[in-house]
């Protein structure tokens, strides 16, 4: 009896994650604006250190959130003043293994660090919208598409 007990109550805790996955996702998402995009949180081995989230435009910042994660606060925030579009390209071999090969990989550049955003072809029609209506006096530069 006592293992049938310890199955449940893991089966239960389980679930209780899973809800509470759910629940940050609808949480963030709530405000509209949010994208599915993979970061490049490492670029120490050629090809890995993606890791997957959703992003949500908030006026002046992109927020990244990690998809398998407790935390409500963004891993990462890009503030669009500042960041620009270096070069675009579309996955590599080893990149493949972990992204869909339709989707984009834009290099950027901001005042903290470069960084690698990968997401669908859509996104980036959106992505680069957003960049591009900074308010006036604001400096951003993309690549030309």
């Amino acid at each position: 009896m006592e293992i049938l007990e310890g199955i449940g109550i893991g089966v239960l805790v389980l679930l209780a994650a899973l809800a509470i996955l759910f629940g940050r996702r609808a949480l963030v998402a709530r405000g509209g604006g949010t994208v599915q995009i993979y970061l490049r949180l490492s670029t120490m081995v050629d090809g890995r250190g993606w890791s997957p989230g959703f992003a949500r435009f908030a006026r002046e910042e992109l927020r990244w959130y990690r998809m398998f994660s407790f935390a409500i606060r963004p891993r990462r925030v890009l503030a669009r003043r500042g960041l620009a579009v270096v070069d675009r390209r579309c996955p590599e071999a080893g990149e493949l293994l972990i992204l869909p090969e339709d989707w984009v990989i834009l290099c950027c550049t901001s005042y903290r660090a470069p960084v690698e955003i990968a997401m669908a072809p859509s996104t980036v029609t959106g992505f680069l919208s957003w960049l591009e209506a900074a308010p006036p006096g604001t400096v951003t530069r993309s690549l030309a598409m």
